[in-house]
């Protein structure tokens, strides 16, 4: 059981059961995954993908927030340029 969800479960995080039904082929590969010791339980193997799913999304959303903002104000070619110089400036500085 991975360490962030046994502590949500020992300050009492709310939580709710869900049921789901899965063809035969994925919970034969999900068990065998639980046997293996990757997953501590089928609902362990459950969780960690729902909040891989739940990551992904929240991660799309910051890339699309970033790509609205690109599009509102677009680079110009002179920021290219200061980075470009910042960059040198920097490995200019290294010790090596």
């Amino acid at each position: 059981m991975r360490v962030a969800y046994r502590i949500g479960m020992m300050i009492a995080v709310a939580t709710q059961q869900i049921a789901i039904r899965l063809e035969e082929t994925l919970l034969a590969s999900l068990d065998d995954m639980v046997a293996r010791g990757l997953f501590d339980s089928r609902a362990d193997a459950v969780r960690r993908g729902v909040e891989m799913v739940v990551g992904a999304d929240e991660q799309r959303r910051i890339d699309d927030a970033y790509v609205a903002a690109y599009e509102r104000a677009p680079q110009d070619p002179s920021d290219d340029a200061a980075a470009l110089a910042s960059l040198r400036e920097s490995i200019l500085e290294e010790p090596w």
